[in-house]
């Protein structure tokens, strides 16, 4: 029987598993967050870091887990109609993130230990700023819109926290075309000097 997977399945297969670890963790700290601390005034969200790592295995498919993150966070936390859309549309401004994919090359990123962490926080960031753009749109206050920024501090330590890990941990921080194609040339190469011996 053949063990092969096409590359495709192999992306679904991964773009999924990273969706369910992000609904759960979402899921889980918004409700620890809204039940155990409610009067907080800092949100911590791992949609950012998740956002970041799918950025760099597979690049524009991280706009589905964007979206995802936004609308698990509102769920959790019971959000209003109008949240969905703050946190939905204002999340997919994190593939902005892919302009510094494209300028300085997801090796120099993936190889860079400040790159990679600032690559995280920009994504983070553009979150934030598109959070702010899209409750102004819908009428909010621009002191309101700060908020989105203020109150997710604590994200950005978390952010850089899981991207500074998830680097070090071999082929996680990485392009999945660029790791496959590493790991077949390893083992091939392995398999070759097995044969001169």
């Amino acid at each position: 029987m053949d063990r092969q997977i096409t590359l495709q399945r192999y992306r679904a297969m991964d773009l999924s598993a990273f969706a369910l670890m992000l609904s759960i963790s979402e899921a889980v700290i918004v409700t620890a967050a809204t039940r155990w601390f409610p009067d907080q005034l800092y949100t911590v969200s791992v949609t950012a870091a998740v956002v970041s790592i799918v950025l760099m295995r597979w690049g524009a498919a991280a706009a589905i887990h964007a979206v995802l993150g936004g609308a698990v966070f509102c769920a959790a936390a019971h959000a209003e109609p109008g949240q969905y859309l703050i946190y939905c549309a204002g999340n997919l401004f994190s593939l902005a993130s892919l302009l510094w994919l494209r300028l300085l090359g997801k090796e120099r990123i993936r190889n860079d230990g400040f790159l990679s962490v600032t690559f995280a926080l920009c994504t983070l960031l553009f979150m934030q700023l598109g959070r702010a753009a899209a409750a102004l749109v819908l009428g909010a206050a621009a002191s309101a819109c700060l908020g989105f920024v203020t109150t997710d501090l604590l994200s950005g330590l978390f952010t850089a926290l899981i991207v500074w890990i998830a680097r070090r941990l071999d082929g996680i921080f990485e392009d999945q075309k660029h790791y496959l194609l590493r790991i077949h040339e390893r083992d091939t190469w392995g398999e070759e000097r097995e044969g001169t011996k």
